[in-house]
Parts: structure tokens; sequence; C-alpha cells
């Protein structure tokens, strides 16, 4: 029985589902030494090996019925929310956990509300296991190990905010997963208490185990793949051009929001000369407090705009970065397994010897081998479509801002311009027409 705080039976209906904020438009500052100053992660959490589950269902049915991903998924039955950070200090180490409130509707969990504490690396734990059982499945990336200079403090609120807001993010992506979600590790991370989840935790694969794997996988990449499928290749394909253009994408738009706030400091300097400039200039005095007006109202809205961009399209941009690495890694691992099955394959056609277990090691390969494909081939049609709504959404609320702050700062001007004329008019003095 699951051991994690119970709430009230209370099932929300909302989704809390939120975009990650984050700026990385600064210099990028290494800090692998410590898992908990964390903003965005790439794949690094499970090796490019072959590994599988030994729950891992191999027999054709059961990947028919395992991976069937449902077209329109209407009701949501679980909801996830990460919030309240709080720090902790210890005689060996400081480190921050997160409040993780689960409500959900389904049977296998013994309550409808649990609320529990997780840390960084518990997160980094839930990843790796969901990899580990499910290799050729997209998971959603996590914070990278790195921060932006000038954000190194741990308790940093902005930092802190910004972490919560991408783990929030990470498990609502494998709430709404069709295969993730029913994970039993994913339901441990949601429900059991702190030590339950540490006990659970030792009983994944050692350090020699592990470093088995890895050996296994460097052994399938230098052999290569001889005959990977046509489709496999087209994803590789898009992949790398997709990469490219999201990265190059997620750059320009670093650098524009660098520019703009350059732009903004300078704008904001622009307000007070002109004030100042009215204490000296007596038939100018009016006009020149009027623009100094308009220039600050400006400012805040350039200041809105750039906040809008730092915290809507830039994190979701980089999010699809980080994505199109954990694609990479997920095409490698599937490589890796046709791999083995390819050398499994050589060596019963050239040993006489042990055939009949070699028969067997090769048919459990043959398994996985189209477990794998059917897996990538299943949920690379929903990533895309996933993918394709973010973007779109992504650039709809950007254009709806733009538009608005244009719009703003047009009619700012255009009521500086209305009192000008309306002076002239009164004066007779200038014609504005």
């Amino acid at each position: 029985m699951m051991s994690g705080s119970v709430v009230d039976n209370t099932v929300s209906s909302g989704n809390s589902s939120a975009a990650i904020p984050t700026d990385i438009s600064g210099q990028i500052l290494d800090l692998d030494e410590d898992d908990d100053l964390e903003v965005f992660s790439k794949d690094t959490t499970l090796t490019d090996g072959s590994s599988f589950n030994a729950s891992m269902q191999t027999s054709p049915a059961s990947m028919i019925n395992q991976y069937k991903f449902e077209e329109d998924a209407d009701t949501k039955d679980i909801f996830v929310t990460v919030d309240n950070p709080e720090s902790h200090v210890t005689a060996i180490e400081t480190y921050i956990t997160y409040r993780v409130m689960t409500k959900t509707t389904r049977s296998e969990f013994d309550s409808s509300e649990f609320e529990v504490r997780r840390r960084y690396q518990d997160f980094l734990w839930l990843k790796g296991r969901l990899e580990e059982a499910h290799p050729t499945l997209i998971a959603h990336p996590l914070p990278e190990k790195f921060v932006v200079k000038g954000m190194v403090e741990r308790f940093n609120e902005d930092f802190i905010e910004t972490r919560r807001r991408a783990l929030h993010r990470f498990l609502n992506k494998i709430a709404e997963h069709p295969i993730f979600s029913s994970s039993e590790d994913f339901k441990i991370f949601l429900t059991a208490a702190s030590g339950e989840l540490t006990s659970h935790k030792k009983q994944g694969p050692g350090f020699l185990s592990r470093m088995g794997d890895t050996v296994k996988a460097v052994a399938a990449a230098v052999r290569g793949v001889r005959n990977r499928p046509q489709e496999f290749t087209e994803m590789q394909e898009y992949v790398e051009a997709f990469s490219q253009k999201i990265s190059s994408l997620d750059k320009v738009t670093q650098r524009i929001v660098r520019e703009q706030k350059e732009y903004l400091e300078e704008l904001k300097e622009c307000g007070p000369t002109y004030a100042l400039w009215s204490q000296s200039e007596e038939e100018l005095a009016e006009p020149l407090k009027n623009v100094a007006g308009c220039v600050d109202r400006c400012c805040k809205e350039t200041e809105e705009q750039v906040k809008n961009l730092s915290d809507h399209l830039i994190p979701v941009l980089h999010e699809y970065v980080l994505c199109a690495d954990t694609l990479k890694a997920v095409l490698r691992r599937r490589d890796n397994i046709q791999a083995d099955f390819e050398a499994k394959t050589e060596a019963l056609a050239t040993k006489k010897a042990d055939r009949d277990t070699m028969r067997n090691d090769l048919d459990k390969a043959e398994d996985r081998l189209e477990w794998a494909n059917n897996a990538l081939k299943s949920d690379w049609t929903r990533w895309q479509k996933v993918m394709r709504t973010d973007l779109r959404s992504a650039f709809v609320d950007t254009a709806e801002r733009n538009v608005s702050y244009y719009e703003k700062c047009l009619a700012v001007w255009e009521s500086f311009l209305h009192s000008q004329r309306t002076d002239a008019e009164g004066n007779g003095k200038v014609d504005f027409s």
C-alpha cells in the first residue's frame, strides 16, 4: 500500500499544466557537481544501452495491446501539481524539495489525492526508470545540468520558480502519456513516502549491471546497423533537420530578447532626460513632459513584452531543443537493439555448439526488436501531434502578445500627437496635418 500523505477526497477537474519559463539568454555556467542546481536535462539519465525491464512485454499480442495509442483523449483522470519549494539543510548537504500533489480517479490508486515531497534526484530517478522499461518511448526532457550565470544562488527565487515550473511540466507530460502514466514507478513517485521511495529506488539495477549495459551499448554502436528499416532512417533525417531548425530559432529568439533588454535599458534613460530638459525650455516644457510620459509608458509595455517572450516563447523553443536530443537518444537505443539482434543472427549462423541456447536468445532478441519498433512508431506519431500543438499554440500566443504590445505603444504616441494638434489649433501656430 502506498504510504504518501493523503488529503481529502475531492477530485479536481481542471488542468494544471503550465509552460516552462526560463530565460537562458545569459552565459551558461556548468555545475555538474550539484544535482539540485538544474534547469533542463539532456538525455543523461540512461545510457544508450539495450537493457530491458524484467516486466517488459515482448510477445506480438502484448505489443499490439500495450501500444495502442488513442487518437483523442478527451478525459483526463490524473492531475499533478508541483509547487511549494522548500530548502533543507543537513550536516552533509543543502537541497531543495518540491511538493507534488496528485488528484486522480484511477482505481489502481488507494486514494483520490496524494501529497509528497520530492527533490531533483527523485525526478531524475523516475525518468531513468521509465526509459529503462521503455527504451524506445519518448520521455519528456528534465531540467538541464547547467544554470544561467547570475542565478547560481540555489535559493534565488526566480531560479527556484523556473525550476519548479520545469518539473511541473515534466510530470504533467508524463501524466498525459498513455504508457508512462500507467507505470508502477510513476505511481510510486506520486504516492510513496520518502522512506518508501528510497527503498524502492534501491531495488533498481546495481552499478555493475549498469556498467554492463553501457559496455553492450558501446559495442552495438561500434558494430552499427546493417539494415535499418527505411522508416527509421527517415525519422532520423527528420530529427536532424528539426534539431537544426529549432536550435537556430531558439538561439535567434534568445538574441532578440537580449537586444530588447538592452533597448529597454536605453529607453529607461530617455524619459528622465526629456523631463529634465523640460525644466530649462519654457516654450517646449509641455511637449517635453508629454514625451517623457509616453516614453515611460512604452517602457512598461516593452518590459512586459520582454517578460512574455522570456516566460512563454523561449521555454517552449528550448524544450523542443531538448526533445530533439531525446529523440536522437531514442533512435540510438533502437539501433542498438537491432544491432544486438543482427549480432546474434550472425553468431547462430557461424557457430555449431549451443545452437539451441543461441536460437532461444535470438528469438528473444527478435521479440525485443519488434517490441521496440512498434513502440517507437506509435509514440512517434503521438509526439509529433503534441509537438505541433505546443509550437502552434506558442506562435499564436506570441503573435497575439505582439499585436497587443504594438497597439498599446501606438495608442501612447497617437495620444501625444492628438494633444499636440489640439494645442497647435488652440494657439494657431502649428499645422500637424
